[in-house]
């Protein structure tokens, strides 16, 4: 054999084993994308504020468009949204390792119910909740070390979800923003007042602290709320508030919103009031009753959840909007103070009584599990809050869902409903 013809066999052959070597990467590469668990990276798609959110002119904040839930909503969950976890069925399906310490923080292990777009978020919060040394607070337990990594896990995600869908980190604090926040100097605690979310006790726990009374039983409902005991950060002049900002532990305990909703309905409505059935009442039942008595229309009482959740969901609403059922992120600023303690109400006891432990407080002193007022009635739950949101459509359930949005992301509350999106 010549020479030429010898090198270009060898070329030829050298060209075919190339290509037969591409084709069997690619082969091994669709192989793994459809094995089980391989991992798979999907580009994300890039969206814009303006397909994130709406412009409020109530303090300049971003916040989602409750009329376009679908495309706001969407935008939002695509790359963090709340772990899907059975809230309505006690929030305490968390396998054999994730005891009661850990109920409420939306840790769910049932790879049934995981998208893939949660799976990131959820092995951080469940690496955080293993984590022997993933804070800094000194343990005194295993319980404690629990709660422990449970609050950087809350902290985490809140702060993950200011950092993409909120524009606060360069606004300047004003007393507007602290307006809800009331001081306890003595163990340097900044509470923001979130109504529905056990307030009314953290206020006896407070005004405890302060020295007004030696215990929570001894304070009455018109004292907590009345009586002018505590002061608030508004109070102090701009030195005094950013030196408690920068020093004070920031306290804020939420709840799941749709929870929170209906309790403030059957508080505020269901029983005789003085201010809100002529306040709130009165303009709710004369634009969305049709033949409304006249009782009804001069007294304001017997609005029904409907009724409610239509005022609730208006875009013209006939009146503002109240503490009892605004927005957590609005009544709080959370993006902006960057609180150092987020509780859940869920998990109360705990969560309060693991903050007691860390402030230094006296031993004796726990936190109150009675009920503030209407002693008689069943407590609201999950249960009764299926039973009023089941007086909605599906599509009002989904405008409700909506509107509270933010509150479930942020603070890693799950869907109530199986038809909600």
């Amino acid at each position: 054999m010549k020479l030429p013809c010898l090198f270009s066999f060898i070329l030829l052959f050298g060209a075919g084993g190339l290509v037969l070597f591409i084709h069997l990467q690619d082969l091994s590469e669709m192989v793994q994308q459809q094995t089980p668990g391989s991992k798979i990276r999907v580009k994300p798609r890039q969206t814009t504020r303006k397909d994130l959110c709406t412009y409020s002119r109530e303090g300049g904040k971003a916040e989602p468009d409750p009329g376009d839930g679908v495309r706001g909503k969407e935008a939002l969950s695509g790359a963090i949204s709340p772990m899907q976890f059975p809230a309505f069925e006690g929030n305490r399906q968390l396998g054999a390792q994730g005891s009661r310490e850990m109920e409420g923080n939306g840790l769910d292990i049932n790879p049934a119910r995981i998208t893939k777009r949660r799976r990131k978020l959820l092995l951080k919060n469940t690496l955080l909740a293993l984590a022997p040394n993933a804070t800094t607070l000194p343990p005194t337990s295993a319980k404690w070390q629990m709660l422990s990594t449970i609050q950087e896990g809350r902290k985490r995600l809140m702060k993950e979800v200011c950092a993409k869908y909120k524009s606060n980190s360069k606004r300047t604090i004003t007393p507007y923003h602290v307006s809800r926040i009331f001081v306890e100097d003595k163990h340097k605690l900044l509470y923001c007042e979130v109504p529905k979310a056990g307030c009314s006790n953290w206020k006896r726990v407070l005004m405890v602290l302060e020295g007004f009374a030696s215990s929570t039983r001894d304070i009455q409902h018109n004292t907590v709320h009345y009586g002018n005991h505590l002061k608030r950060l508004d109070s102090f002049d701009h030195r005094g508030i950013s030196q408690r900002l920068e020093t004070y532990t920031k306290v804020l305990f939420v709840r799941e919103p749709f929870e929170r909703l209906v309790s403030a309905f059957r508080d505020k409505f269901e029983h005789p009031n003085s201010y809100y059935h002529p306040v709130f009442g009165k303009p709710i039942i004369s634009k969305y009753r049709v033949n409304a008595s006249r009782a009804a229309l001069r007294t304001g009482a017997g609005v029904t959840f409907k009724e409610f959740v239509q005022y609730l969901l208006d875009v013209h609403k006939p009146v503002g909007m109240d503490i009892h059922w605004e927005h957590v992120n609005r009544l709080c600023s959370p993006c902006l103070l960057d609180y150092d303690f987020i509780g859940k109400f869920e998990t109360m006891e705990e969560d309060a009584n693991f903050l007691l432990h860390l402030t230094g407080a006296p031993r004796n002193l726990t936190f109150p599990s009675f009920k503030d007022r209407h002693s008689q009635e069943e407590r609201t739950s999950a249960r009764i809050t299926q039973h009023y949101f089941a007086q909605l459509t599906p599509p009002e359930r989904q405008r409700a869902y909506d509107f509270y949005y933010m509150d479930y992301l942020m603070f890693n509350y799950s869907k109530p409903f199986k038809d909600l999106y």
